[in-house]
C-alpha cells in the first residue's frame, strides 16, 4: 500500500487501550418500536415537496453528500472507458462530465467510485486484471476540476477503499483483505485536502473496520474495533478538521454493523443478519434513537427499528429520518411514530428508488433507473433523479 506522502504533523487516533472498561450498548426489547406494526403511515405529500425531477443517462449512479451538487458515475456506450465521472446540479438538473476516463486508462484502469463537495472530488480507479486500485483527489471550482493528485495505491492484499468527502477534505478507508496476506495489519482512515499529495492517517484500528466512512458537514463516522480481548465495534464520530472524537457508542461483543451514521438523535446503525443475543437490537434492520440526548448518553433510551433488510445507509432530511426499503425510500417521523414513502415510478429496476443522500441535509435525493416500453411502442430509458424538501 502506497501513499503520495504521509503527513507526520497529525497524530492519528487509536481505539481504546486494553485496560479500559468497555461500556457497550444494552437495549431491552421493550425499549424498541418497529416500523411494523408500531408506526402509522401518512401521505408523503403532507410532509415533502418534490423540487427536482431530472432524467440522466440510464445506468447512472448518484451520491449526494450535501444540498447543491451530487457526484455521478455515468455509463458509456463503449467498452473503454466503461464509465465517466461528473456532477449533477441539484437545483437546475444540469449535469456535466469532469473525467472522460480514468487517469490510468492507458494502463487498463477504470473509474470505480466518486464523491464530491463544492470544494473538490475524490475518486477511485481500479484495474481488475492486475487487482490494483488507486485513489485520486482534485479541487473543484464549480465548473471544472484542478490537477489530479494520486494519494494512495494498493494491490490485492487490500480491499478497494470506501471513500467520503467532508468540506475541503477527501477521506478513504483502507482495510486488509480477508483472504490476503496483510490480514493481521491495522485498518486506516486516511485524509487529504483536495488536490494535495499530503496524506493524514486519522485513525488506526486493530482489525478490520466494519462499515464505510459516513460523512457529515464537518464530521465523519467510522466503526473501528476496540483494542480489547473481545471483539467490539465502536461507532465513532470524528471532527473532520482536528480528528477529535466527538461521540462514541460501543456495540455488544461480536455485533458488526453493515452501515453506521449519525443524525439528530445520535448514532444510527444497520445489521444485515440476526443475532441470538443483544436484546432489543438483535434483529436485521436499521436502528436509531427516538429522541436527542446528551453526547455519549445511549443507555436506557427508546429506539426505533426499521425492520427491513438494509440496502443503503440512512440519512436525515431536517427532522425526517430517511431510510431505504426494498423498493421505496421512506421518511420516519420518530417523535410521532409515523412514516411516509415516495411512490416508485413504473419501469424502475427491481430495487426501485435508491437513497442517494447521506449525512444531515436540508434536501433528500433519490434515483431510479427506468427501462419502460409503453403500449404504443415508445421507450423511456433513463436514470430518474428526484430532489425532495420538507414542507
Amino acid at each position: 500500500m502506497l501513499a503520495a506522502s504521509l503527513h507526520r504533523g497529525f497524530e492519528p487516533v487509536e481505539a481504546f487501550a486494553d485496560d479500559e472498561e468497555v461500556d457497550y450498548l444494552v437495549v431491552d426489547e421493550e425499549s424498541v418500536f418497529n416500523l411494523d406494526p408500531d408506526c402509522t403511515e401518512v401521505a408523503a405529500s403532507e410532509h415533502m415537496l418534490q423540487l427536482g425531477y431530472y432524467e440522466l443517462p440510464y445506468g447512472t449512479l448518484i451520491w449526494a453528500s450535501g444540498d447543491t451538487i451530487a457526484a455521478c458515475l455515468f455509463p458509456t456506450e463503449t467498452s473503454k472507458p466503461l464509465t465517466k465521472a461528473g456532477i449533477l446540479s441539484l437545483g437546475s438538473g444540469y449535469y456535466w462530465t469532469l473525467l472522460e476516463a480514468a487517469v490510468g486508462s492507458h494502463e487498463g484502469f477504470e473509474i470505480y467510485d466518486i464523491r464530491a463537495t463544492e470544494q473538490g472530488i475524490i475518486w477511485t480507479e481500479a484495474n481488475i486484471l492486475s487487482d490494483v486500485w488507486r485513489i485520486y483527489t482534485a479541487t473543484f471550482n464549480g465548473d471544472d476540476i484542478g490537477e489530479a493528485a494520486k494519494v494512495d495505491e494498493g494491490d490485492g492484499d487490500w480491499e478497494t477503499p470506501t471513500i467520503a468527502v467532508v468540506g475541503n477534505y477527501a477521506f478513504w478507508q483502507v482495510l486488509p483483505r480477508l483472504n490476503g496476506t496483510k490480514l493481521t495489519e491495522s485498518s486506516l482512515l486516511k485524509r487529504a485536502r483536495f488536490g494535495s499529495s499530503n496524506v493524514d492517517i486519522m485513525y488506526v484500528s486493530e482489525g478490520r473496520m466494519s462499515s464505510p466512512p459516513y460523512p457529515l458537514r464537518d464530521k465523519i463516522v467510522i466503526t473501528p474495533r476496540t483494542n480489547t480481548d473481545a471483539v467490539h465495534h465502536q461507532l465513532t464520530l470524528l471532527d473532520a478538521e482536528t480528528g477529535e472524537t466527538k461521540d462514541k457508542l460501543i456495540l455488544p461483543s461480536g455485533m458488526k454493523p453493515l452501515e453506521a451514521g449519525y443524525g439528530n438523535t445520535g448514532f444510527t446503525f444497520s445489521f444485515d443478519g440476526i443475532y441470538n443475543y443483544g436484546g432489543g437490537i438483535a434483529n436485521l434492520g436499521t436502528y436509531a434513537p427516538k429522541t436527542s440526548k446528551a453526547i455519549g448518553d445511549y443507555q436506557e433510551k427508546e429506539w426505533f427499528h426499521f425492520n427491513r433488510s438494509p440496502t443503503a445507509a440512512p440519512c436525515w432530511c431536517r427532522n425526517y429520518f430517511m431510510v431505504k426499503s426494498k423498493q421505496m425510500v421512506c421518511g420516519i417521523i420518530l417523535g410521532e411514530k409515523s412514516f411516509f414513502s415516495f411512490e416508485v415510478e413504473s419501469g424502475s429496476d427491481n430495487y426501485g428508488d435508491y437513497l442517494a443522500s447521506v449525512g444531515m441535509n436540508a434536501l433528500a435525493v433519490t434515483f431510479a433507473n427506468i427501462n419502460l416500453k409503453a403500449i404504443d411502442g415508445t421507450v423511456r430509458r433513463c436514470c430518474l433523479v428526484r430532489v425532495w424538501a420538507p414542507l
